[in-house]
């Protein structure tokens, strides 16, 4: 029990030190910065890819769709639903990736 009463003390010294002193008040600003020499080809390849992974996602829905009326005619058509939601967590992901990236940066 005095360890425990002796560390709550030593704690509590800590806390009013940080408090005295000069304590950031939250992240630094590290500003915009500026573009490296040639980004622009990078932007063209990172837009490539966007638009070909939406493509796809496109493609994706269609494909789960197709497959559902398929095994729909046959009497089946409810196992799809899996391959549905992955489809749709692909799609969400695309959709939110510049946002995502710009929280993160």
């Amino acid at each position: 029990m005095s360890t425990l009463l002796a560390a709550a003390s030593a704690a509590s010294q800590d806390l009013a030190q940080l408090a005295a002193g000069s304590v950031p008040s939250g992240p630094p600003d590290v500003g915009g910065g500026a573009a490296p020499p040639g980004a622009d080809g990078l932007l063209t390849v990172l837009k490539w890819v966007a638009w070909t992974v939406t493509a796809l996602c496109v493609a994706g829905i269609f494909g789960v769709a197709a497959r559902m009326a398929l095994d729909h005619s046959r009497g089946g058509g409810r196992e799809h639903a899996k391959g549905l939601g992955y489809v749709l967590g692909a799609c969400l992901l695309v959709g939110s990736a510049s946002g995502i990236v710009g929280a993160l940066v």
